[in-house]
């Protein structure tokens, strides 16, 4: 916090100095010119001469009445025409003063404008404002990088919401094809019968799959996360998915190991940690090697508890690390009607586990890839 401040002090040096040193001239000129109108007015005699002669010239006045006039007029009021005459310097001093020093105001709002405007040029501030400088042209590059991010999202989900309505259409092409075989032929043998239906089952399943996709999308965007706590056994919830998991793993020889104590316990929402757990383990299942074995560890670390996914598969690159948690974001470059999802998964996972005050992250190497998400005791 201290140095915090420092910074902040040093931040407005330049600028202080300045105004200081700026303030301390004015107060020198203004001190120098009320001496000297004082002086001019007191002891500069040609200056009632020639008020004299300017009644007498104007009025055709004689001298003595012009002086008379001048003494009741100008001379017996010299105190009140002298602070006059001082009082409408300082206010054209201060004028000037306030003038210059509301520039460095003016600089920061064209500054704003073009954070507004969304301009392309650079913010250029005074020298003695190059801390604001910095900061509003930071904020600028933060603003594009954030209209940045969000158009690419939205390019993303558009790509989807096309390859989502593109795959949509070969399984129900098939599903309506192979219905029509079996309507037209009502005495087909029973054996092309049965492959006719497990294929229409297999492309409804799809379909449905692609549907769920296109709703997970709208969700997304428009879900609000609630959370209902309650006290959760985690080994159980674990066992319960892996049951759940097991028609997915045993055709390629996948297995899931589970290393988790009994007593082991969580406190948060149960449906939306399981769904957190639920997309970890699909993106291991779809990303791991031919019989291989996904483990999953849970141990208590000071007041969080820590759970580890581990799957061996080809490493993810850096690059991708980096963005694997941004929403309509998939691991796979290429289109896959199998393991390619809505790109929704992790960043859902994402959203919940910080909705619980926890953290995921994700390490990969050319050995495994393993998730890990931290939630409070």
């Amino acid at each position: 916090m201290k140095s915090k401040r420092d910074k902040r002090k040093n931040d407005y040096t330049k600028l202080k100095r300045k105004v200081f040193f700026q303030m301390l001239l004015i107060i020198f000129a203004a001190a120098a010119t009320v001496i000297l109108l004082r002086f001019v007015i007191q002891r500069n005699l040609s200056v009632s001469d020639s008020i004299v002669r300017f009644l007498m010239n104007t009025f055709y006045l004689r001298e003595s009445d012009a002086v008379i006039i001048y003494r009741y007029t100008f001379l017996n009021n010299y105190s009140v025409i002298t602070f006059i005459v001082i009082l409408i310097f300082l206010i054209i001093l201060l004028r000037f003063t306030i003038s210059w020093f509301t520039k460095y105001f003016d600089e920061v709002s064209v500054g704003m404008d073009k954070l507004v405007e969304e301009s392309e040029d650079e913010i250029t501030l005074s020298p003695e404002l190059d801390f604001m400088e910095n900061k509003l042209n930071q904020i600028k590059n933060n603003l594009a990088k954030q209209k940045k991010a969000a158009l690419d999202a939205e390019q993303r989900k558009n790509d989807l919401v096309v390859y989502l309505a593109h795959d949509i259409k070969t399984p129900l092409t098939s599903v309506i094809g192979y219905l029509s075989l079996l309507d037209e032929a009502p005495d087909m043998p029973p054996e092309q019968k049965a492959k006719y239906v497990g294929v229409t089952l297999e492309k409804a399943y799809r379909l449905e799959q692609l549907i769920n996709e296109f709703f997970e999308i709208t969700r997304f965007n428009l879900q609000t996360i609630v959370l209902n706590k309650e006290k959760i056994n985690l080994l159980f919830m674990l066992q319960q998915m892996a049951d759940e998991f097991y028609p997915m793993l045993t055709p390629h020889g996948k297995q899931m190991s589970i290393n988790v104590h009994g007593d082991l316990t969580l406190w948060g929402d149960a449906d939306k940690l399981a769904r957190v757990f639920n997309n970890i383990l699909k993106n291991a299942i779809a990303y791991s090697y031919e019989n291989s074995v996904i483990d999953i560890s849970a141990k208590q670390q000071d007041k969080d508890i820590v759970i580890i996914f581990t799957n061996q598969g080809n490493p993810i690159p850096q690059a991708k690390l980096d963005t694997i948690f941004e929403k309509f974001y998939r691991l796979d470059s290429a289109r896959s009607t199998n393991t390619g999802g809505a790109g929704l998964g992790l960043a859902i996972a994402q959203e919940i586990v910080m909705a619980h005050d926890g953290t995921i992250s994700v390490e990969s190497n050319k050995e495994n890839t393993t998730f890990t998400v931290k939630l409070p005791c």
